[in-house]
């Protein structure tokens, strides 16, 4: 008989080690409520060096945070970038100045978490447009137009708020809004003074 025990210490082991490997990176991350989530982003009007450094490190954090999406403000950077990836098998597609040109009149809430609240771990209901065409630059300079659907367009909307200092508790129902802003509020160290 195989010993199963053993394998389940082992991904016990495994989950616990991808959790703070996430919680680490999370470190890297903006979180609420520094400003800089609630500025506004400005337009990219250099694609140079600098950019795509920025970019090549955005793409590196979100994929060692197990995120789908990150902002440039996410990483303190005020500046109008996004990248995604909606899923594992396709490249993350980055998109600079983007913007939403079209949207359809389908609604649909889903759950939502976010890097940026992921130390408090908040998840609240956001309704958004089920699908969207989004015009955009690359990090090359180059126009793109992307209609994009289902968790794709959620999660472009979603960077899209963070590019105009937008949080998905923002767009929560109140009850949703009032628990997630219990959690996210500074708790109180409760302690002996030492003299």
């Amino acid at each position: 008989m195989p010993d199963t025990k053993g394998q389940v210490a082992e991904t016990e082991s495994n989950a616990a080690e991808r959790q703070a490997r996430r919680r680490y990176i999370l470190g890297s991350i903006r979180q609420y409520p520094d400003p800089v989530l609630r500025q506004p982003a400005h337009a990219v009007t250099a694609f140079d060096n600098a950019l795509a450094a920025l970019v090549e490190r955005m793409i590196l954090v979100m994929k060692r945070a197990s995120g789908v999406g990150l902002a440039a403000p996410q990483v303190g950077v005020l500046q109008r970038v996004l990248v995604h990836q909606a899923d594992e098998e396709s490249e993350p597609v980055v998109l600079v100045n983007p913007r939403i040109v079209g949207s359809s009149e389908e609604n649909e809430s889903m759950e939502e978490g976010c890097l940026s609240l992921g130390a408090a771990d908040v998840t609240v209901d956001v309704e958004r447009p089920s699908r969207v065409t989004v015009e955009a630059l690359s990090a090359e300079g180059e126009e793109l137009r992307l209609d994009a659907e289902g968790l794709e367009a959620r999660v472009i909307q979603h960077e899209i708020d963070h590019l105009d200092g937008v949080l998905i508790i923002d767009r929560a129902p109140a009850e949703q809004r009032r628990e997630a802003l219990g959690k996210l509020r500074p708790q109180p160290v409760l302690g002996r003074l030492e003299s």
